[in-house]
């Protein structure tokens, strides 16, 4: 992430379905593990930027002893105790126009089916399928009405056939041209 990318987020001063804020911190998976779960469940993914104030929005930053505790490789190592199927993310560290630094986790879309938590912790249950929430207050949630489990499916279901045509699966124009046809007469 840019130090622009960075400043345009830092600028919103609000947490959205694709961003979420938290206070300077240390890695720890149970303090993250609800967050990345829901952000993979959004279209593209989203960011958790480490290093604003709760509430506030003021911008602290990390120190060097925080941002040592974020190893990619023993981030990844933890939420695969969280995760039905894997998640993908990565870690940056980008700073602000103060030179201040923050952790910057960039949380993937899930490949092909949503993801489910597969532990429990204080801030998770298994068998949950966790979402950011667009009806209200944006926040890591578990899902909870029809419209978010909607948006899901839909999303699942573009990444499955995405995933099929890259495999080389395609239509018949002749299947094709008779579901045309139902749908036009709808």
């Amino acid at each position: 992430m840019t130090t622009q990318e960075l400043e345009e987020k830092l600028e919103g001063a609000t947490e959205t379905q694709t961003v979420e804020f938290k206070n300077s911190c240390d890695w720890d998976v149970k303090t993250f593990a609800k967050d990345i779960l829901a952000l993979s469940n959004v279209q593209d993914g989203g960011h958790i930027i480490i290093g604003v104030e709760d509430g506030s929005f003021n911008r602290k930053g990390i120190t060097a002893t925080q941002k040592e505790t974020y190893k990619i490789d023993v981030m990844k190592d933890q939420m695969t105790a969280f995760a039905d199927p894997h998640v993908n993310f990565t870690i940056d560290f980008p700073k602000d126009r103060d030179e201040k630094e923050y952790a910057v986790i960039r949380v993937f879309q899930f490949e092909e089916v949503p993801v489910i938590c597969r532990k429990d912790s204080n801030d998770t249950k298994a068998g949950t399928l966790y979402y950011r929430n667009k009806n209200r207050r944006a926040e890591s949630a578990p899902v909870s009405n029809s419209y978010d489990m909607r948006d899901i499916i839909q999303l699942a279901t573009i990444r499955m056939m995405q995933r099929k045509v890259e495999l080389g699966f395609t239509v018949s124009s002749s299947v094709k041209k008779k579901l045309d046809d139902e749908l036009n007469g709808l």
